[in-house]
């Protein structure tokens, strides 16, 4: 019984391994979530029309810097400004790619504020 159950594990990561397929991992960044979610979907479009297929787009925590400033220089202590700066994050996930969808993802046009980040 002992021995069905390990012949069973061992065949099993044999199959894991054997069903490895390449991805490619896109990380997109923005401080507006409106022009994150744009660039996003003008992604998926162009890779999907290659004839690629994709995971996501996976909403990723959204990062918080909280910066607290003086409003005056010595005496008011006390008088102070807060500011924040969000940034979003996605995540998407590209299979069964071809060279096509390799050439479409290096001419893609985006805005300046969309901070990509792929992974092969």
């Amino acid at each position: 019984m002992k021995a069905q159950k390990k012949e069973l594990k061992k065949s099993s990561k044999k199959e894991e391994g054997e069903s490895y397929r390449p991805k490619i991992r896109i990380k997109v960044r923005s401080y507006d979530h409106r022009v994150i979610d744009e660039a996003v979907r003008t992604i998926i479009e162009s890779v999907e029309r290659s004839g690629a297929k994709t995971v996501g787009p996976i909403f990723l925590p959204i990062e918080k810097k909280r910066y607290t400033v003086p409003r005056s220089s010595f005496i008011h202590k006390n008088a102070r400004d807060q500011f924040e700066i969000k940034v979003h994050k996605r995540l998407l996930d590209v299979t069964d790619f071809t060279p096509e969808t390799v050439e479409t993802l290096k001419s893609l046009r985006l805005p300046s504020s969309v901070n990509i980040e792929i992974k092969m």
